[in-house]
């Protein structure tokens, strides 16, 4: 309307407002990739996924996973989501669940940490009366109950960590796009504020 009009003023309230725009989506990709920068997961042997480090994430990251509140929110949706139940029924076989390729929620919510050297029994189970072979707590808190498996463990946060690490580089990737578009029209509402200047200037 502005540029139809020749009307300076609403040019200039469109450009300030779109400015604004830009530099909170700027400020939010940065902090984005700041963010995530941290964090990856640890090969082990004889696996095909990867395990997580909770300790490896940014300290924004650990903040708010380490808050109570937050994660007893988090860790309600993990159990009725059902992901780690549903294990025992995508992998029927023990050697179709040691070749599965586990996501990071899976890797570290609905099993012990490797280093803690429960056999394995199937999918969903574990033979906890064995002694675990590490001082790790996750190997403590980890139970073959549904509503229970690892919830409590720094295992289970780091693969909540490394999915939320992964959406947001999704979400900073299409912020850089977006900011890419954005600036072309904040050009263009630049040219047609200099245009209305101009048409102004000689009226």
């Amino acid at each position: 309307m502005g540029a139809l009009e020749n009307n300076s003023i609403l040019l200039w309230i469109y450009l300030i407002l779109l400015c604004i725009v830009l530099v909170a989506i700027l400020v939010f990709t940065v902090l984005a990739f700041i963010i995530t920068n941290n964090g990856s997961g640890h090969n082990v042997t004889g696996l095909r996924y990867k395990e997580y480090q909770l300790q490896d994430y940014s300290s924004w990251f650990l903040k708010q996973l380490n808050n109570s509140h937050n994660w007893n929110h988090l860790k309600s949706c993990l159990v009725k989501s059902d992901d780690c139940n549903n294990l025992s029924r995508k992998y029927k076989t023990l050697k179709q669940f040691k070749s599965a390729k586990l996501s990071p929620v899976e890797a570290g919510c609905c099993r012990p940490p490797s280093e803690c050297g429960y056999p394995v029994v199937n999918a969903s189970f574990y033979d906890l009366s064995f002694r675990p072979i590490s001082s790790n707590k996750d190997c403590r808190l980890y139970k073959n109950a549904k509503a229970i498996k690892c919830y409590n463990c720094d295992s289970c946060k780091a693969g909540v960590a490394q999915y939320m690490k992964t959406e947001w580089r999704v979400v900073a990737m299409f912020n850089v796009v977006l900011f890419v578009v954005l600036s072309i029209i904040y050009f263009v509402g630049c040219c047609a504020r200099r245009n209305a200047a101009r048409s102004q200037s000689k009226v």
